[in-house]
């Protein structure tokens, strides 16, 4: 794991500008803690931030590779979790391996095969490739978008990097937010459109895309993967075995690591397959699996009950714990310092993020690393096995919005009038519409059939894509690797094609990872009901929330552009919000939290409005 940059200039002299690329590397020092390095021609430089996970001697970058007549030059950031065959299948193409590394194998990969080796990847990266005799780069990211890569054209240049921080280290890039980014701080965040963000002029590549740039051709860029929809052959019995197989298949593939590895354990049913997986494999080579989760101060004193969290993770996880064996650690986090450390999570994310969701995390991944440097967790598995209520609430089932931030109207009340162009409405429904419309169907599929495609793709395009970007930027703040199997792209598309009743196994959310693991877990996790991470209900962190906000306030960017009186109203009564601002835990204390990370966005990013 790693952070990744470059430049392309025509007209500039890139190795005078050795103090700019200096300031971008060191933007991505976090990622890369262990070692840099750094490509450079009169208009090419490709630089490099390393964290240390596999091979650790022979995995320095950028790697580059000499083959008929070509130089390939490579900057990746990521894990390959197929590496070892694809290395045998190129060592008897000829390829002269000289390291234990998979940024090797990606390398020669990429040599023998072009963009075609997209498909023979199993693994999260984004990489970019120079070739030097033709003038062109070539870039990818993984299918699913677990690992990030940003770019921006300008006349004649072309720069990309792992982080948001990472471009804006360039003159050529100042921070600018225009209409647009508005419209998704306010009307989606922290949820942001593929493939955008909300700085001007700065683009993400989307999940399974790749491009190529020269000097010459400009920017060309395509989509080589996609969710592609399929005949389900399988019978009940099938599916429930080939999903046990390919989910295990997948986490055991990614125990593989040379420095210390745990995971995260919540007691839920998600991340409690993958701690048995791991404990078992772990059992194997004679060692005990470490696993960590997360509380608050004071947490079960004010838990409070709800369709979105039936019952808090401390009731299960130490039954988890006792059947698998771990070496068990919970971290219970200060309330005060998780809301002090919302502006530690702006920092580690560039944008507002999910609050104290993000802090939370930062600090959890902060304990963590003090003796890990990889981790696995359970994200995803709610979005393409149906755990979400909103997959099973037929009121909002059908709602022609995203289910995750259904009122508009309580956003703009937020603000004050005016601040925003143009019917917000509209603007809202036409980006969730332009995802139903990219869902490939089945002919002669029923309507629920075709919904519960929709809703696959709007969960795995947008809000998997939140927890993304949460999980890869709190994580690589402190230089820890973490993995996410259910996002393993195979599993993905079977799921994709399996029917909602083997989804819907026994009545329950996620029945067909129930009856795939049930042998693996006791019987009270086999069938708990979905709970989300956990969030903190101490009135303590929302009282230090709102004098920090209140406190910002006096001064801040933001006060002319907040309907001050409204949120004065809503701090007096929480209780009068009816669904949350986003997913399922961002009530009224996140809600000051998240217009507070924007308030620090804003100052510490010397952010200008455009509009």
């Amino acid at each position: 794991m790693c952070g990744i940059a470059g430049w392309i200039d025509g007209h500039v002299d890139l190795p005078g500008q050795q103090a700019v690329l200096d300031r971008m590397s060191a933007a991505l020092a976090r990622r890369g803690p262990d070692d840099s390095g750094q490509y450079l021609e009169q208009h090419v430089c490709l630089l490099h931030r390393r964290l240390k996970v596999v091979d650790p001697e022979g995995g320095r970058q950028p790697m580059t590779a000499e083959w008929k007549g070509e130089t390939y030059t490579l900057v990746y950031n990521g894990e390959l979790y197929n590496a070892p065959e694809l290395r045998a299948e190129l060592a008897a193409a000829g390829c002269p391996f000289s390291t234990r590394s998979d940024t090797e194998v990606l390398l020669w990969a990429y040599v023998q095969w072009g963009e075609a080796c997209l498909s023979k990847l199993n693994g999260i990266f984004a990489f970019a490739v120079w070739e030097k005799r033709r003038q062109r780069l070539f870039a990818a990211r993984d299918r699913l978008g677990v690992k990030p890569f940003f770019f921006a054209q300008k006349p004649d240049a072309f720069l990309f990097a792992s982080e948001l921080k990472a471009l804006l280290q360039n003159p050529l890039l100042p921070p600018r937010v225009g209409q647009e980014g508005l419209k998704m701080l306010f009307l989606l965040g922290p949820a942001a459109i593929p493939g955008k963000t909300v700085f001007e002029g700065i683009e993400e590549l989307r999940p399974g895309e790749c491009l190529s740039y020269s000097l010459q051709e400009g920017l060309q860029k395509h989509r080589y993967w996609k969710l592609l929809a399929k005949p389900h052959a399988d019978g009940e019995a099938e599916t429930v075995a080939h999903v046990r197989a390919l989910l295990t298949d997948s986490i055991r593939r990614q125990l593989v690591s040379d420095v210390p590895l745990c995971t995260l354990l919540s007691g839920g049913l998600d991340s409690s397959i993958l701690s048995a997986v791991a404990a078992k494999a772990a059992r194997e080579r004679g060692e005990t699996l470490t696993t960590y989760s997360v509380d608050y101060v004071d947490n079960a004193r004010y838990f409070q009950k709800s369709l979105f969290q039936p019952n808090p993770d401390s009731d299960f996880i130490g039954d988890m714990v006792q059947h698998i064996g771990s070496d068990h650690h919970n971290i219970v986090l200060d309330n005060l310092e998780l809301a002090d450390a919302l502006r530690d999570a702006v920092h580690a994310r560039d944008v507002p993020g999910m609050a104290d969701v993000d802090s939370s995390m930062l600090l959890l991944f902060r304990e963590i690393k003090r003796k890990f440097t990889v981790g696995l967790s359970g994200e995803c598995a709610d979005e393409i096995f149906g755990g979400y209520p909103w997959y099973h609430r037929e009121e909002i089932l059908f709602e022609e919005t995203f289910p995750w931030s259904r009122s508009v109207d309580l956003r703009l009340q937020v603000l004050q009038p005016g601040v925003l162009s143009g019917d917000a409405a509209d603007w809202v429904h036409a980006q969730y519409q332009a995802t139903v419309d990219d869902t490939e169907k089945l002919p002669g599929e029923s309507r629920r059939d075709a919904r519960m495609r929709e809703m696959f793709r709007l969960n795995t395009d947008w809000f998997m894509q939140t927890l993304l970007t949460r999980k890869d930027r709190m994580s690589m703040y402190w230089g820890l690797e973490m993995r996410v199997p259910f996002c393993d792209h195979r599993l993905v598309e079977y799921a994709y094609n399996m029917p909602w009743a083997y989804k819907n196994l026994h009545g329950r959310e996620k029945g067909v990872l129930r009856e795939a693991f049930q042998d693996l877990l006791p019987a009270r996790i086999t069938w708990r009901k979905k709970s989300p991470y956990p969030r903190t209900f101490s009135p303590a962190y929302f009282a230090r929330v709102c004098a920090l906000f209140w406190r910002a306030m006096e001064e801040s960017p933001l006060k002319d552009l907040l309907n001050l009186p409204f949120l004065k109203a809503l701090q007096q009564d929480p209780d009068s919000l009816a669904e949350p601002w986003y997913g399922q835990l961002m009530r009224v204390p996140q809600i000051f939290a998240y217009l507070l990370q924007m308030h620090w966005f804003l100052v510490d990013y010397n952010v200008t409005f455009t509009n």
